[in-house]
């Protein structure tokens, strides 16, 4: 009795404290969510209030400063007037501007070309100072644009600033004022800035020119403040909001003075802005206490209120649960919990009426599981002949017996369907003489209730086999007493088996429940006989298997004799191939030392003594070598002049073999090349001169790298046309081809007059290009070893576009 006391007791405490909580935590949400919102509304309009107020001071104190210097520039500019064009008349002036003017502090006078005529202060007046101002921005600003202005400095802790205006005439000089900007602080005073403001003026630099009382000091640098850096950077707004130059947060606007690019901004600290959000927040809280206070009250009276029909309700589900049917919960809260109560009430009558029905239910349901673990023994038993037995003979008697057994039917019969005469054979019987002889043993597919099963693919089963219409089955029984008869077909994916036909001397209709088991013992039945078939199957296939195998394996040794028979052809491809590549690297090497087109021909050919042999023919003869090469050998290390040698030698070579000229021998940094031997172009003479060309574009660049790496090299190019013997030259060790005549002494005499950077060419080879090259005449050159002076041509550039239409017509010609 204590005990449940004691639930009772933690029950209510628990609802108790749910109730409690969730009504104060209600009260506390919403109160807490209006308060919120009402102070982020004040707070963004109490902002914006305030910087808009600021923001309209900073702009009007901006636009009176603005007009104080605008003034001061008219001021200034009337002492500039072309009537005081003598010294003295400009002193008057400038004594005359320094006692109407208080903050300019001193004037002077700068001529024409940038020099000081004449200074004026307060204390003094110098002339004739003839300072060189000609490179001060003071001078060439306003000599430009009119006027100017100067970036403010301190003196003495003073701000100061020069303003700059120009005489009128031509070349008629400047006047420059030094301005004293303290007086920017008169319109920062404190009935402007107000008494919790402060403001203060910065140049671009963020320097402060002027402050009202409660500002930083003139002359500190505030650059780094987040709102004076954002109100001086070019193109940017000032902050809302910043650090004041003491660290405290502050609420800031920012206007520009455009003329003179300085900012004046007005700030208010935050804390004492906001300090009607502050109040504000401390009447939500006491809001809050308040409605918590409250929340409290009005929980504890509900919980209290809730805990009697509660209580009542769980002490009557209590005896339910132990089985006093008879006891009824009195609630009357007129409310869910009646309703509740009432519904308890109506539970626990149904009970006590369905529990006197329970027990005979039992027994009923016992009978049921019984003949249910019967069946699942019967299965169990016929799932185990199948597992051991792959034999008919062995497995359908079993599925035969135990399917008599557990229909409590008279006779169980199974038939075997074969596909090629079409008709059911009985395979299997129970319950009848399997030997007796009748029309049930074979029946033809056709219209009988096995066919029928079969193509339905459903269990077919006749209730009273006196009133069903004629066919085989029936007539034998009928003659044995049978009256009703269940057929189930034996089929799966692949068609039909056979089928399961089970007999009864009773007539009447089948239960569902013993068709669906009957329908399992066919499964099973469609199991064995697949099973035996399959194995059947794969035990011909196994002998086929062992067959073939012996075929594989004479074909294995064939196969291996023929594998030898490939691997000797293998070994003589191999040793073809290495002949092959052997000829190969003979030919690679040979390359290396020979011109690549006699190399090559002499590996082609079948006569190569006869290609090599001497020959009278025409040809086109290039010689190039650099200009200073001697010297520059003399001066440079061994290893830089090899250098530039292997640089020189593959940029000419990639050419050489781009337009397949035969290259005749290196010496040293002179290369000789020849055209039309021992390969013969109709066109030799005008490849020969486009070579040339792009050499001497390609060797340019690199000349200029050499000669920033101290190199003072040129490279010069000689051409030649006329007739040569080719031909062997050398001994038996080591044979050259090579070309003997006056023309290849013609193309070194030419390439020797060469300056850099120049082609010459003889008038012949001229001659022959005419049409697609620019040149220029030489004078005539006297040669050694010529008689006569030689007509000679320098070559300035090719026409690509007179190339590209000769050649297009060359083509059609030749179509």
């Amino acid at each position: 009795m204590a005990g449940a006391k004691d639930k009772t007791w933690v029950l209510r405490e628990g609802l108790f404290a749910k109730y409690v909580v969730s009504l104060v935590g209600l009260v506390v949400f919403v109160l807490a969510v209006n308060g919120a919102m009402e102070t982020w509304i004040s707070y963004r309009a109490t902002r914006t209030q305030l910087t808009g107020g600021l923001e309209d001071k900073a702009q009007a104190a901006a636009r009176r400063m603005e007009q104080s210097i605008s003034e001061l520039e008219r001021q200034i500019s009337w002492v500039t007037a072309a009537s005081q064009d003598t010294l003295e008349k400009r002193r008057t002036g400038y004594a005359q501007l320094l006692h109407q003017v208080s903050v300019v502090t001193q004037l002077y006078q700068l001529n024409g070309e940038g020099r000081e005529v004449l200074r004026v202060s307060r204390q003094s007046t110098t002339s004739g100072g003839n300072a060189d101002l000609s490179r001060d921005m003071r001078f060439t600003d306003t000599v430009a644009r009119g006027v100017s202005f100067s970036p403010a400095s301190f003196v003495d802790g003073r701000p100061m600033m020069s303003i700059s205006v120009a005489h009128s005439g031509f070349n008629a000089g400047v006047t420059v004022a030094e301005v004293d900007l303290s007086f920017l602080s008169d319109y920062l005073s404190d009935n402007q800035v107000g008494k919790a403001a402060f403001a203060y003026v910065v140049d671009p630099r963020g320097r402060v020119l002027a402050t009202s009382s409660k500002g930083p000091d003139v002359g500190t640098d505030l650059s780094k403040l987040p709102q004076v850096a954002a109100a001086i950077a070019p193109g940017g707004e000032g902050d809302m909001s910043g650090t004041d130059f003491n660290g405290h947060s502050v609420l800031s606007a920012a206007s520009t003075v455009p003329k003179l690019g300085w900012s004046v901004l007005f700030e208010q600290p935050t804390a004492q802005a906001l300090m009607p959000i502050r109040d504000q927040l401390v009447r939500i809280a006491l809001l809050i206490g308040m409605g918590l206070l409250v929340a409290i009250l009005a929980g504890t009276l509900l919980a209290r209120r809730m805990i009697i029909p509660i209580t009542a309700l769980r002490d009557g589900a209590h005896k339910l649960g132990e089985g006093d049917f008879s006891h009824r919960i009195d609630v009357h809260t007129s409310d869910e919990l009646e309703d509740l109560a009432g519904q308890f009430n109506r539970m626990a009558g149904q009970l006590q009426e369905t529990y006197t029905d329970l027990e005979t239910k039992v027994e009923a349901r016992t009978r049921d599981l019984a003949q249910s673990i019967n069946e699942l023994r019967v299965l169990e038993e016929v799932g185990r002949a199948l597992s051991s037995s792959l034999d008919l003979n062995a497995v359908l008697p079993t599925i035969a017996a135990r399917a008599l057994e557990i229909s409590h039917a008279d006779a169980v019969l199974i038939y075997g369907y074969e596909a090629e005469p079409r008709r059911f054979n009985l395979v299997e019987a129970n319950g009848i003489d399997k030997s007796a002889t009748g029309g049930h043993v074979t029946i033809d597919e056709g219209e009988n209730v096995l066919s029928d099963a079969a193509r339905s693919g459903e269990p077919i089963a006749i209730a009273d086999l006196d009133h069903a219409a004629e066919q085989p089955l029936r007539e034998v029984a009928v003659a044995a007493g049978f009256h009703s008869v269940l057929v189930v077909p034996l089929v799966d994916q692949q068609g039909t088996l056979g089928a399961l036909v089970v007999l009864r001397r009773a007539g009447g209709a089948f239960e569902g429940s013993l068709t669906g088991l009957m329908r399992t013992f066919a499964n099973q039945a469609v199991l064995a006989m697949r099973n035996a078939r399959l194995f059947t199957e794969v035990a011909h296939k196994s002998h086929a298997l062992e067959t073939a195998n012996e075929t594989v394996r004479a074909q294995a040794d064939k196969l291996r004799e023929q594998t030898e028979q490939l691997r000797n052809w293998n070994k003589s491809l191999e040793e073809r191939v290495a002949t092959q590549l052997g000829e190969i690297e003979r030919i690679r090497k040979l390359e290396r030392f020979l011109a690549p087109q006699v190399a090559q021909l002499i590996a082609s050919s079948d006569s190569p003594e006869g290609l090599l042999t001497s020959q009278r023919r025409e040809v086109t003869v290039v010689f190039c070598d650099l200009r200073g090469f001697t010297a520059f050998t003399e001066a440079t290390e061994p290893e830089e002049a090899m250098n530039v040698l292997r640089e020189y030698h593959a940029a000419l070579g990639q050419l050489i073999f781009k337009y397949e000229g035969t290259l005749d021998k290196y010496a040293g940094d002179g290369v000789m090349i020849l055209f039309n031997a021992p390969i013969q172009f109709e066109d030799h003479t005008k490849r020969a001169v486009k070579m040339a060309v792009e050499m001497r574009d390609t060797i340019g660049p690199l000349t200029e790298r050499w000669r920033n790496r101290g190199h003072s090299l040129g490279f010069g190019i000689g051409i030649a046309l006329g007739y040569a013997t080719l031909g062997q030259v050398g001994f038996e060790q080591r044979l050259e081809y090579a070309a003997i005549g006056s023309v290849t002494n013609l193309a070194s005499r030419l390439c020797a007059e060469a300056k850099p950077n120049q082609i010459v060419v003889s008038r012949r080879v001229y001659g022959m290009v005419e049409p697609w090259v620019e040149a220029r005449a030489l004078d005539d050159l006297q040669l050694k070893g010529f008689n006569h002076p030689v007509l000679a041509m320098e070559i300035l550039s090719w026409r690509e576009e007179v190339d590209s239409v000769v050649d297009a017509t060359a083509a059609r010609r030749r179509g």
